[in-house]
């Protein structure tokens, strides 16, 4: 795939912003205060026939930080041990850079000007994500600050469904549940959820969006 093929393709389809999928695994639901354990991200990319697809995937685990609160019954729902020996956690800054700078790389490349976070329910996954960021003192952060894509919003105006798994079913898209909670894994398939909801639009309303001469077709 030619790079000015995907300059005219993904840098204007969503106005200058690269869809990046990304999941946290944490020990609570307050992005200041809980530890972030996961972080996945998977890069959108888009084919020569302007049909998105999930490319690759950058993932590590976290070392909580100092004075970071671990909620017990946050540990035991997505089944991790912080300080279990064969984690090869990294340090948050660490980690940060290590998901970073690839997607910094496919922005540049793609002719891109900033990353947008797309997530099921992205409030939670770009609030940790600013969290760290903040206090790492991270500099080059590629992801925009505030803005996201939202795939439980997508898939409720998409198939009816708002929850994960449903939205996965009504997709037709394998889930299961025994590695759900993974960071890896719930990135993996949100991303092809992601995919799966833009082409179908695409394909009955036309990319980029317009008003269609008739309404679209069902999503079903």
């Amino acid at each position: 795939m030619s790079n000015s093929t995907e300059k005219s393709g993904i840098a204007t389809r969503f106005r200058g912003f690269l869809p990046v999928v990304v999941d946290v695994e944490t020990a609570g639901f307050n992005p200041r205060t809980d530890a972030l354990l996961e972080i996945a991200a998977v890069i959108i990319r888009m084919d020569e026939q302007g049909k998105l697809h999930p490319d690759t995937t950058h993932s590590t685990h976290v070392q909580p930080f100092p004075g970071a609160n671990l909620e017990q019954s946050a540990l035991d729902f997505i089944g991790v041990d912080p300080y279990h020996p064969l984690r090869a956690a990294r340090l948050e800054c660490d980690a940060l850079g290590h998901v970073f700078k690839p997607i910094r790389n496919v922005v540049k490349e793609t002719g891109c000007t900033r990353a947008i976070l797309v997530g099921h329910n992205a409030f939670f996954d770009l609030g940790f994500v600013n969290a760290a960021v903040e206090r790492t003192g991270i500099k080059r952060n590629p992801f925009h600050s505030f803005s996201s894509f939202d795939t439980a919003t997508l898939a409720g105006l998409a198939y009816g469904q708002t929850v994960l798994a449903r939205a996965m079913q009504a997709a037709n898209i394998n889930w299961d549940e025994e590695q759900a909670h993974s960071a890896i894994y719930d990135a993996q398939r949100t991303a092809e959820l992601f995919c799966a909801i833009i082409n179908t639009w695409d394909e009955k309303c036309g990319s980029p969006v317009c008003t269609p001469r008739h309404p679209p077709e069902s999503f079903s």
